[in-house]
């Protein structure tokens, strides 16, 4: 009796210390965005998304029957605070990849840390100085799941000279971002025939563009383009409106968002931007093969979940999906050695996702082209395709 008693215990003691290493059997990814400060509109959905994903992944067997575990982090829109959770994701955590941060500039001074490291991280910025090399520092380690800058301005510029407006009034956020798309329409310009008759910033935080659209409007332009995220663009396109400016006003790819409508108003009727084709999936044709990839992702995200009570879906509401699920397809074949798994990351070829069809290579991190992108026009209170 008192045999059996100690074998049992034995037993109960073994499965007791097994268990915590069970529990700790999982497969870390750091994930930080821009949970408060100004951009938390972008930064908070696109957690959820995280959680959403991940969910998803998990109940399908996780990563070769590991559960992806999580470990989440706000930068606050901080460059310093998002290079000190990347650390901490790196070295104490000890996170397999690494998602986020949500814009431009954090991104930037991250990049240097992960490098360093050699920790694949799949950004969600819209600037593409991150997966670009030469005074930009290398990338190696460094991917992004938003369309690259020179996409979404290609993508409008090839909007305007199709309608004829090639004299054109730039006004551009003061920020990483608003100095990525003001460097690339500099360089493609040209190639589109497009003129820049006037090119003016502001501070993403400013509250008036009255003084810079009223030197646009004094240099003729056939069309204006605001380039910015958050706010400014709705009070540009409010103060367009006061100033009785004619020329049609042209938003960034980051802007395509319910809130920019709400914010803008009735001066929002009309403006017309590049976006994802997550706004218009219903206009989409049916032999789009991204169509109902977008379907099933708006019925998670507004039906199970109900996420669009809160956070109405927009054009940034798919990047971590697209980011969680190439890295875990990438670790389902090369596992989590960073080497190996960065490697399995720029080998993705044709995986379908919310934000287009991603095709990387070794000088594209980024994987998506033309063809991800759509012209949006808003007509009567509603995102749908321009004409």
């Amino acid at each position: 009796m008192k045999k059996g008693l100690v074998y049992l215990a034995a037993a109960l003691l073994a499965f007791a210390l097994a268990t915590p290493a069970i529990a700790k059997d999982t497969v870390k990814i750091g994930a930080f965005f821009d949970l408060s400060g100004p951009a938390s509109f972008i930064g908070t959905p696109t957690k959820l998304v995280a959680e959403m994903v991940v969910d998803k992944i998990n109940k399908e067997g996780g990563v070769n029957g590991k559960p992806i575990e999580l470990v989440i982090g706000d930068t606050e829109g901080d460059p310093a605070k998002a290079a000190n959770i990347a650390k901490k994701f790196i070295y104490k955590d000890k996170v397999a990849a690494l998602i986020g941060p949500t814009r431009t500039g954090t991104g930037m001074n991250v990049k240097g840390i992960v490098e360093k490291a050699g920790m694949p991280t799949f950004m969600t910025v819209g600037g593409d100085p991150v997966i670009m090399g030469g005074k930009f520092g290398p990338y190696t380690y460094v991917f992004k799941s938003p369309q690259r800058s020179e996409v979404a301005v290609r993508t409008l510029f090839g909007y305007l000279k199709e309608k004829g407006l090639t004299k054109v009034a730039l006004l551009s956020a003061a920020d990483g971002f608003g100095k990525d798309g003001a460097r690339w329409m500099d360089k493609l310009a040209p190639e589109f025939g497009i003129e820049l008759v006037v090119k003016e910033s502001f501070g993403p935080k400013d509250t008036d563009m009255t003084s810079q659209l009223t030197k646009a409007k004094n240099a003729g332009p056939q069309a204006i383009i605001s380039w910015t995220i958050g706010p400014a663009g709705s009070i540009v396109a409010k103060n367009r409106a006061q100033l009785g400016i004619k020329a049609p006003l042209f938003q960034c790819h980051g802007l395509p968002d319910p809130k920019y409508i709400e914010l803008a108003g009735a001066a929002s009727e009309g403006d017309r931007m590049p976006a994802t084709k997550l706004m218009v999936v219903e206009e989409l044709a049916d032999s789009d093969p991204q169509k109902p990839v977008i379907r099933e992702f708006v019925r998670l995200y507004s039906e199970v979940y109900g996420y669009d009570k809160q956070f109405p879906i927009n054009t940034h509401s798919g990047y971590a999906w697209d980011a969680i699920t190439i890295v875990a397809n990438a670790m389902k074949k090369a596992g989590t050695e960073a080497k190996a798994l960065r490697a399995a990351i720029e080998q993705t070829k044709g995986y379908v996702g919310v934000s287009g069809v991603y095709n990387l290579t070794a000088e594209d991190h980024n994987g998506l082209g033309l063809d991800s992108m759509v012209m949006l026009e808003v007509r009567d209170g509603k995102f749908v395709l321009a004409k």
